[in-house]
């Protein structure tokens, strides 16, 4: 079971790297690493021990996916492009791993950081993917030494 997990939790990484690299270069979350992120996710919930149950991690994945709708729709009238759908799904996919707590966390981590990147380079636009993995890995340290 110990190399069933290793295996997963390295596909998964694999997914996130490629959905960090993606969203750098071509502003676009591709489905194609981020359903079988979110599939990993919800498999490795399900079966393995984690930090929470897999009802804690729908309810995540449903509050991560209706705040990112809201954010999307509060900053549309300013910026049309100022959250697709790729980081609406991402943040989803979030909730499955991280629960409520742990996507508040990576939120907060990834927001700050992708900010002060952004005011840094005087970007218009963030890609916010590469940050939000930052963020996750923050969260998920952060569950493990609380």
């Amino acid at each position: 079971m110990t190399i069933i997990f290793a295996l997963l939790l390295a596909g998964a990484a694999f997914c996130a790297v490629m959905m960090g690299l993606y969203d750098w270069r071509e502003r676009i979350i591709p489905d194609v690493y981020l359903f079988p992120f979110l599939l990993i996710g919800l498999i490795i919930v399900a079966f393995f021990p984690w930090f929470f149950d897999t009802g804690t991690a729908a309810i995540a994945a449903l509050v991560g996916y209706l705040l990112s709708l809201g954010m999307g729709w509060a900053f549309k009238k300013k910026s049309p492009e100022a959250i697709g759908l790729g980081d609406v799904k991402l943040l989803a996919a979030g909730g499955i791993w991280l629960g409520i707590t742990g996507l508040a966390i990576a939120l907060i981590a990834s927001c700050v950081l992708g900010g002060v990147w952004g005011l840094w380079k005087k970007q218009k636009f963030i890609p916010f993917a590469p940050f939000f993995f930052i963020g996750m890995i923050i969260a998920i340290i952060s569950m493990l030494i609380f």
